[in-house]
């Protein structure tokens, strides 16, 4: 891939396309009953507005400005016009509490906040920005944009947390360039496609594949307003005639309990991503909506670079032009000179990226097959023990959620007098123990088998569907005191 141009700005590369095409819808906020409508040429110049604000109240390039804003347009106005003004956003999720807010701060410095209502802040006293106040920001004086190094920091993003403390991520404004690769290489994405994703915009799965990619090429983004029941994501799809839908695979597999609404005409394909894609699954929204679902695998550290595409490869392979390769044991290893890959994580005041050879390694691993096909077989320290032997979790659950009745199950190593034992834990109809282990018996070795059944009313996901899987041996513990 050509390296990216400089001097350079991420919300320009972004809202590029803006000046062409003024007119053309950029953002609808979707509810049921009504939508909030932004043009290209509104979004552009609201933004610059943004950047003027942000500057008047006295930010300056490379300040913090900590986000605690939920699924509106205040939040990619208040993201761009900060990247717009060379100031460095963060994200964070709506949902955080104060203590939670403070423990992940303390690796930043922000020089102030900008709040909704009624979403928790840090104890720490910030300057705050209201929401309202951010909004009369949008029709003040355009600032141009702050046009320098694509290497120097554009935003800090926090880890998803789902397996332990969430860590500060720190990215280049390069990080967008490298997004290109996903157009083709997992999208199949076209200026005329109306995108809807189904997660929050402070998720970086949200954020790029749900706007800014979208806007890159000209595309329209459809958001749900904060509140939507994952239940109206048929009507909100079929209403403004989306094209593509994106979404974690719980999301999918909540709307497939009633698959008559998945009639979709006008849906080219769906995309997800966020935790791996099972096999039964697939299948199931494929049947549903008569269309191809594509996974792909990233990470807050370098996007998503692993991916199947509906023009492309079938199954995951490394996009082309990623500097991606798997080491000897299998771990999923990033090139430091890989575009898309952060800056470091942010560690008394400054980026730190952990190299090894040459490589950032991931915390996952995966293997190749011949013909470049790869199979994502877990985080590292998911793998699970079982008399010696080591079991990828993913290879049991796909074994697993065929079980008539089941709508949801996870699996997990828990302590058991003095050993471990592998426990599933499962949302659905009950099913007794000896089914499970007939149903099992012929389909996985017998060291691979889960020793115990615990079903559950639901299973410990993010607001984002996730899996929270360093919950589940707590849950155990819980159900067998």
């Amino acid at each position: 891939m050509e390296p990216c141009p400089t001097p350079f700005n991420l919300a320009s590369y972004v809202l590029a396309k803006a000046d062409a095409q003024p007119d053309k819808i950029a953002l609808a906020v979707l509810q049921p009953t009504r939508s909030e409508r932004w043009s290209y040429g509104r979004l552009a110049s609201s933004v610059r507005g943004v950047a003027s604000g942000l500057l008047e109240a006295g930010l300056r390039p490379g300040d913090q400005l900590l986000l605690r804003l939920g699924n509106g347009v205040a939040f990619p106005l208040a993201y761009l016009g900060a990247i717009a003004a060379g100031i460095v956003p963060v994200p964070t999720s709506a949902q955080l509490t104060t203590p939670e807010l403070d423990t992940m701060l303390t690796a930043l410095d922000p020089r102030a906040q900008v709040a909704g209502s009624g979403l928790a802040v840090p104890s720490a006293p910030l300057s705050t920005i209201t929401e309202a106040e951010l909004l009369e920001m949008t029709s003040g004086p355009e600032a141009g944009f702050d046009l320098a190094d694509p290497e120097r920091l554009a935003y800090i993003m926090f880890t998803s947390g789902t397996s332990g403390r969430p860590r500060a991520v720190a990215h280049a404004h390069r990080a967008i360039w490298a997004r290109r690769m996903m157009f083709e290489g997992w999208y199949g994405l076209r200026d005329s496609d109306r995108l809807l994703h189904a997660g929050a915009l402070n998720w970086t799965f949200t954020l790029g594949t749900g706007l800014l990619d979208p806007w890159t090429i000209g595309a329209t983004a459809l958001v749900p307003a904060d509140g939507t029941d994952i239940r109206a994501l048929p009507l909100l799809l079929k209403r403004h005639d989306a094209s593509l839908f994106a979404a974690a695979p719980g999301v999918l597999r909540k709307l497939l309990k009633d698959p008559g609404k998945l009639a979709l005409q006008k849906l080219r394909h769906t995309l997800t991503a966020g935790e791996h894609l099972q096999p039964e699954l697939r299948d199931a929204w494929e049947n549903a909506t008569g269309r191809g679902l594509y996974d792909a695998y990233g990470m807050t550290e370098c996007s998503t670079f692993l991916s199947a595409s509906p023009d492309g490869a079938p199954s995951l392979t490394i996009q082309p032009g990623r500097q991606v390769s798997l080491t000897e044991d299998g771990t999923i290893a990033i090139h430091a000179g890989e575009t898309g890959l952060m800056l470091g994580y942010m560690e008394d005041g400054a980026p730190h990226l952990p190299l090894s050879d040459g490589h950032f390694l991931t915390a996952d691993s995966a293997t190749q097959a011949p013909g470049g096909t790869l199979t994502y077989t877990g985080r590292r320290d998911d793998v699970m023990n079982a008399g010696g032997y080591r079991v990828s979790p993913l290879e049991v659950e796909e074994a697993l959620e065929a079980m008539p009745g089941v709508e949801d199950v996870a699996v997990a190593e828990v302590p058991v007098s003095g050993t471990s034992i592998i426990a599933a834990f499962y949302t659905g109809t009950w099913v007794a123990d000896a089914d499970w282990t007939a149903y099992v018996s012929p389909r996985l070795a017998r060291y691979k088998q889960p020793r115990a059944w615990i079903h559950l009313p639901t299973l410990p996901r993010s607001a984002n569907g996730k899996l929270i899987r360093r919950a589940l041996p707590d849950l155990f513990e819980a159900t067998h005191d």
